[in-house]
């Protein structure tokens, strides 16, 4: 299975990105995915989950209302759309996935596959 994240960069405060992420390699699977980040010197913690189905999502508190998971099923591809980025939101971004599974993950040991990571750094 690959786990593969695309769309960070370098953007100021107040601005938008949106990085995708998609799952491949075990035909017929469906994914539950999630958004995790670790900024430096801290630990890696949870951003954003959905479920395979796109029914149920979780938002950590840092980013409720300003970021936003949604995926393309038919694709096993997620995005996250970040919108008002602040400096502390700065940090490497990871996709996770699961195959088979029909919960809504939050936790890192949840996931069996992990992206390489992606950095968002935003200057203020």
């Amino acid at each position: 299975v690959h786990v593969v994240e695309s769309g960070g960069g370098l953007v100021q405060a107040g601005a938008a990105l949106r990085l995708s992420c998609t799952a491949s390699g075990r035909t017929g699977s469906m994914y539950g995915m999630g958004w995790f980040r670790q900024a430096p010197g801290k630990e890696r913690e949870i951003v954003a989950a959905v479920t395979w189905s796109g029914a149920s999502t979780y938002y950590a508190d840092s980013v409720k209302a300003r970021f936003f998971i949604s995926r393309d099923g038919a694709k096993n591809t997620i995005y996250l759309q970040m919108n008002s980025l602040k400096p502390e939101d700065t940090a490497v971004y990871y996709c996770a996935a699961s195959p088979g599974s029909y919960d809504l993950m939050i936790k890192e040991h949840e996931y069996d596959y992990w992206g390489q990571g992606t950095q968002v750094t935003v200057s203020s």
